[in-house]
């Protein structure tokens, strides 16, 4: 049986039955009360304070896992059950089953309890239906085929097909699909990158620079990271790759006025408070009061000392904080809400939610919010529009509307804002993949190991 390593330094066996309940409610909470997978883990194991390590790490994977192949274990499932409806059987039943059959995927064997006979039959063919399953979802490489085969929708692959092809489509959706790095942003107002390896090579963390990013580490691993001293010291935040990144494009400096409009928790803004050095004017805003929130702690750990958060209307009259800003700011981030595709690999039960719609819905939200945002931009600043998708529709053609409404905006390539060695390691996989963008930063999972990630950079005439 697995073991984990207790406080006490003593090796402690895992207990399978507590992590089985523990991932069975947070599936409950996912799959029948459309919470969002992270903050349903997150209490449910605040809640279980009795977990151990190594479990909490286990409840983590199994759901992030079923999550990542939830569509073709249902109808792997529903094959076997014959003219047995999946649906008539209770909800923690199929939540059970399909635990099993992730399980079973992962070459464990699990006791499947109490679980009806019928579906103790569909598990002893699973394997054999998601293959009949696939052979039946259409040729190799068509979209109903490769959605199937990632548990993401057709009409997803259909759109990626047709704007990466072929090739690009299946290794991105295989890297999806794979649990995302642990990486840190060393947080350069306390600490640098060199004496944050060294002390967490001191703690018996193994840990590498990034290979983009000037600030980021990768753990090995999956520690908990947030009880280490250096966390709690305000050493690093936890921000993939590519965020690094988008922060890196906006060259904040010291003294200017510099505004993150899509601010959320604030990760971006305190790597932009850390690239001005503690000085200027650094502006976080959100429609999300709540999240808002969440950055003030944030800061005072980081020693970020210049921010300022303000909540903003999605429409309408704004606070007159946002208002004084207008025709002010060196530079305005607007990391818009998006579809959050290029994030699966990290929020996996966000492509439940995904659908064709929701994209048109999504990219209408994104040119009002660039719109607005851009009159805070002064003459001569700078303007950077991301997401993390990585659909045409969200990206490239919500900029070429927004310069088609908006003539006093002009493009900038990224390369004439990023570290030359930097844009050069960017571009290098882009261009044998022929996924090159000059007017825009794009970062693949499948290509640079980031997560997902579009940036387009303006300037004000």
């Amino acid at each position: 049986m697995p073991k984990t390593r207790h406080s006490t330094g003593l090796s402690q066996a895992l207990r399978p039955d507590r992590i089985r309940a523990a991932t069975l409610e947070v599936l409950a909470d996912v799959l029948e009360e459309g919470q969002l997978a992270d903050r349903a883990l997150s209490r449910v194991l605040r809640r279980e304070s009795g977990l151990l390590s190594g479990e909490r790490r286990a409840v983590a994977e199994a759901v992030y896992g079923l999550l990542r192949r939830e569509a073709p274990l249902r109808r792997a499932l529903a094959r076997g059950l014959g003219t047995h409806p999946l649906g008539k059987f209770a909800a923690s039943e199929i939540h059970a089953a399909l635990l099993l059959a992730h399980q079973q995927l992962e070459g464990e064997a699990p006791d499947p309890g109490n679980l009806p006979p019928p579906l103790r039959r569909a598990l002893r063919s699973l394997r054999g239906d998601l293959e009949a399953d696939l052979a039946e979802a259409g040729e190799p490489g068509s979209a109903a085929r490769l959605g199937l085969a990632h548990s993401l929708p057709p009409w997803l692959a259909a759109e990626l097909l047709r704007e990466i092809g072929a090739a690009e489509t299946e290794q991105l959706f295989t890297a999806l699909n794979q649990r995302a790095p642990l990486t840190l942003r060393t947080n350069l107002l306390r600490t640098t990158r060199e004496a944050l390896l060294a002390e967490l090579a001191t703690l018996d963390i193994s840990a590498h620079a990034t290979a983009l990013s000037p600030w980021g580490v990768i753990l090995e691993g999956n520690p908990n990271v947030f009880a280490l001293k250096p966390f709690r010291a305000g050493h690093f935040e936890v921000q993939d790759e590519g965020s690094q990144l988008l922060a890196l494009l906006c060259r904040a400096r010291p003294g200017q006025i510099v505004v993150d409009a899509c601010a959320g928790g604030g990760g971006k803004t305190l790597a932009l408070s850390a690239e001005m050095h503690n000085r200027g004017e650094l502006w976080a805003l959100d429609v999300n009061a709540r999240r808002l929130a969440e950055l003030k702690p944030r800061a005072r750990r980081a020693g970020a000392h210049n921010v300022r958060s303000v909540a903003v209307l999605e429409a309408g009259p704004q606070p007159s904080q946002f208002e004084k800003l207008v025709g002010r700011a060196d530079a305005v981030l607007v990391d818009a809400p998006c579809s959050g595709i290029g994030a699966l690999r990290r929020n996996p039960d966000a492509r439940r939610r995904l659908t064709a719609e929701s994209i048109q819905e999504q990219a209408a939200r994104q040119l009002q919010i660039l719109g607005r945002m851009a009159s805070l931009v002064k003459p001569g600043g700078l303007l950077v529009y991301a997401t993390c998708s990585v659909l045409r529709a969200e990206d490239e053609e919500v900029t070429a509307r927004f310069l088609s409404a908006d003539p006093a905006f002009a493009p900038v390539a990224p390369s004439e804002l990023l570290p030359s060695e930097i844009a050069a390691a960017v571009e290098a996989p882009l261009a044998e993949a022929g996924l090159r963008s000059p007017h825009a930063l794009r970062l693949w999972p499948q290509r640079h190991g980031t997560d997902g990630f579009f940036a387009a950079a303006f300037r004000r005439k």
